[in-house]
C-alpha cells in the first residue's frame, strides 16, 4: 500500500514540474522556439531593424495565428517600413483576438494619425482611457495626436 502512495507523489511532482514548464508540458520544444523567435522580433524593432523582424513576425504569426502580441509586433514593424495596408489588417487581427490589447489600441491609433484619420485615432485613445487611465499607451497616443491625455 506504501507504495501506491509513492507513486501518486512521484506523478503529482512531476504534474507540477511540466506545469512550471510549458515546453515540458508540451512535450516539444516548440514553445520555447516560438519565444525565442519573439524575443528576437522585439529586440530587432528596439534596434529599429523593422525588415530583419518582419520574417521572424510572419513565421509566429502563421504558427501561431492567435497571438495577439505577435500580430501587433507584426502591425508596428510594417507601419514602421509604410506597409500601412498590412499593419491595418495586423492590427485587426491583434484588436479581433484581443479587443483590450493596449498596445494594439496604441499602435492602431498612431497609424491613424499617420493617415490623417483623427477621429479614429481619438477613439481608440478613448478606448485606451477607458482600459487603462492614463497608461502610458494612451499618454503616448494622446501625445501623438497632439491632445493633452
Amino acid at each position: 500500500m506504501p507504495h501506491i502512495f509513492a507513486y501518486m507523489l512521484f506523478g503529482l511532482l512531476g504534474l507540477v514540474s511540466m506545469a512550471l514548464d510549458p515546453a515540458m508540458a508540451a512535450g516539444t520544444e516548440e514553445a520555447t522556439e516560438v519565444d525565442a523567435d519573439y524575443t528576437k522580433a522585439k529586440a530587432k524593432i528596439a534596434a529599429e531593424d523593422y525588415a530583419g523582424a518582419l520574417p521572424l513576425l510572419d513565421q509566429l504569426t502563421a504558427s501561431q495565428p492567435e497571438n495577439a502580441d505577435a500580430w501587433n509586433l507584426r502591425g508596428y514593424a510594417n507601419r514602421k517600413l509604410g506597409n500601412m495596408d498590412v499593419a491595418a489588417a495586423s492590427y485587426t487581427t491583434a484588436l479581433t483576438l484581443n479587443p483590450g490589447h493596449l498596445g494594439a489600441l496604441e499602435y492602431q491609433g498612431e497609424m491613424f494619425v499617420e493617415l490623417g484619420q483623427t477621429d479614429a485615432a481619438k477613439a481608440n485613445l478613448k478606448k485606451l482611457q477607458d482600459l487603462c487611465g492614463d497608461c502610458e499607451q494612451a499618454e503616448d497616443l494622446a501625445e501623438a495626436i497632439g491632445v493633452s491625455g
